[in-house]
């Protein structure tokens, strides 16, 4: 069995009174784009800060490639880094920049190599101007470029794409994802905004108050959250509170599904956690069964291929997904696909 080609053991990281991680373990293959995605504060960028070396660790062990660098300098790491505010030498060429790094390492031919990286981040054309002279998006593709020109082990991002604009940023994630395929290096992705990371990666850690709250593939994350909090906080969820009775949930006013196979106990207190793409909705005519809702739609939001319903129970919002036919609107029923319901 191959060894990870960067693996974190036991990591801890205190600022004095403040632990920003606590007992983090991670093994990250070779070849891999894996991402940390939380909220702000969580721990994401120090635990990519103690990957570089850039933060040391109070307790535990980084390896990389099989050696252990946990007390070793970012520059004997062989590590490549792009930054959230890019970092480029305004006084240099985007040659230059990309250049740059290339002092401290033997790669062969350095003009070719630039000419290649340039080349491969779609800025071959704009080799001579200044930073200043590029928008941020184009800044950004130079930050990366020079992040790899001297043929690093690991490359780290760190919410490199935060300060572009949506349409933008979707553009740029495919572009890292495309030339991270075609490089196959080890990438470790920093990011807060959960749809880029289940977009790009082939496999998720979701932190939490400096923990891993579940490690695993986009789908499965999404699909099947391990905790409370990766429900609610990766994508559109509906959590309700409630206790297990004959079979079911009872919530306040209402009663749900259990999924197949998941029983806890009657007198369990639960949190139910449903997708709004896993409601369906039905005219109030249609009446309610033992584990339906009755409701009434407030508002609707129009999101091209899909509309977002926003539904008012017992005082509270429910969010459904539907098609991009006619919105539901008035007295509905929701409907809940028991498979689709998680139970925390």
């Amino acid at each position: 069995m191959m060894s990870p080609h960067v693996a974190i053991d036991d990591l801890t990281v205190d600022f004095g009174e403040l632990t920003a991680l606590r007992d983090v373990s991670l093994s990250i293959e070779a070849g891999e784009f894996f991402t940390l995605v939380g909220p702000s504060g969580c721990g994401k960028t120090t635990l990519l800060r103690s990957i570089a070396g850039l933060e040391p660790p109070s307790a535990g062990r980084v390896t990389i490639g099989g050696a252990d660098v946990t007390a070793a300098p970012p520059e004997a790491r062989n590590i490549g880094m792009v930054f959230q505010s890019y970092a480029l030498f305004p006084h240099m060429s985007v040659r230059e920049n990309v250049a740059y790094g290339l002092q401290f390492h033997d790669v062969g031919d350095s003009d070719r190599r630039v000419a290649d990286l340039l080349e491969l981040v779609d800025m071959a054309g704009l080799a001579d101007r200044e930073p200043s002279q590029l928008s941020g998006g184009q800044q950004q593709r130079v930050a990366l470029a020079r992040a790899l020109a001297p043929e690093p082990d690991v490359l780290l991002l760190d919410e490199p794409l935060s300060a572009l604009d949506a349409k933008l940023r979707t553009e740029l994630r495919a572009e890292i994802q495309a030339i991270q395929r075609e490089l196959g290096i080890t990438t470790i992705y920093v990011t807060h905004d959960q749809s880029e990371a289940l977009a790009i990666s082939d496999r998720v850690a979701v932190m939490h108050d400096g923990r891993l709250e579940q490690v695993a593939t986009p789908e499965t994350v999404y699909r099947d959250p391990a905790s409370r909090f990766v429900a609610a906080f990766v994508g559109d969820n509906n959590v309700f509170e409630g206790v297990v009775t004959d079979g079911t949930v009872a919530v306040d006013g209402g009663t749900l599904p259990l999924p197949s196979g998941a029983n806890p106990g009657d007198g369990t207190a639960v949190a139910v956690a449903v997708r709004p793409e896993a409601i369906a909705v039905a005219e109030r005519s249609d009446k309610a069964t033992d584990t339906a809702l009755s409701a009434t739609v407030s508002t609707v939001e129009f999101l091209g291929d899909a509309y977002r319903v926003h539904c008012m129970w017992n005082g509270r919002t429910v969010v459904v997904k539907t098609g991009a036919d006619d919105p539901p609107e008035g007295d509905v029923v929701l409907r809940f696909d028991a498979d689709e319901t998680r139970v925390f």
